[in-house]
């Protein structure tokens, strides 16, 4: 059973993994992405002191941030030992206005109690997320809001993905921003924006352009060709943010 496989994850992957796990996002190369990633889903959340939901929060670096930030933040896995790393980090950064629980974000035992919830690269390891999703709607206010944060398509197949199946039996899925759109719709969300996530950024004019051009009149012409291009283009191939609303 892949919930097993999430539960036990720590224990079987040994202290190493765990120190590293409890140390994100700074023992993590892309740890200048990662920071990032959080800044941009803090720009599309309402604004402290909102009550948070942090689904799947693993060590609960997240959850720290957005404690730290001043959300009233509750920090959920259904990893007993997850959870006692997030205990360890909220006391490593003071992060007071924290609660970690226990459970299942497929089955919350909460009844309209958050203005706003983050799946951050959670969603893909739900075994149904439609459960899910619909737990969430649950525990949201009237008019509150959940962003999704999901990898790009092909993300099952990449090789860290293959292997912590293979390991450690937890699950690992595509979660196209479609997929995710059209499940929480019937649940009864609106989806309000969706914005693309990238890995790496990408310059709005090229280093190439600024060399060609280098009067005013050339600068700013280039300028609209380059986003001219990235509006006619529309493709979301490294990843995604969902912005859902109750």
């Amino acid at each position: 059973m892949a919930k097993l496989g999430e539960i036990d994850y720590i224990r079987r992957a040994g202290p190493k993994e765990r120190e590293h796990i409890l140390n994100k996002p700074f023992s993590e190369p892309m740890c200048g992405y990662l920071l990032s990633d959080i800044g941009t889903i803090m720009r599309l959340l309402p604004a402290p002191p909102a009550t948070l939901l942090d689904l799947g929060a693993g060590s609960g670096w997240t959850s720290c941030l957005f404690a730290l930030t001043g959300y009233q933040v509750t920090a959920q896995d259904i990893s007993p030992d997850m959870v006692e790393l997030i205990e360890l980090n909220k006391k490593r950064y003071g992060a007071t206005m924290l609660t970690p629980i226990v459970s299942d974000y497929e089955s919350l035992d909460f009844d309209e109690e958050f203005d706003c919830a983050v799946f951050y690269d959670s969603l893909h390891h739900a075994e149904e997320e439609h459960a899910a999703l619909t737990s969430v709607y649950r525990a949201l206010k009237p008019n509150g809001v959940v962003i999704t944060a999901e990898p790009g398509t092909g993300q099952s197949q990449t090789p860290e993905a293959l292997r912590a199946v293979q390991e450690f039996g937890v699950t690992e899925k595509d979660m196209p921003v479609a997929a995710v759109i059209a499940t929480a719709e019937k649940i009864g969300f609106r989806c309000t924006g969706v914005f693309e996530r990238r890995f790496e950024p990408k310059p709005l004019i090229h280093a190439e352009t600024l060399r060609t051009y280098r009067g005013a009149y050339g600068f700013i012409s280039a300028s609209l060709r380059e986003m001219s291009w990235r509006l006619k283009g529309g493709h979301l191939t490294e990843g995604h943010y969902v912005v859902l609303q109750k």
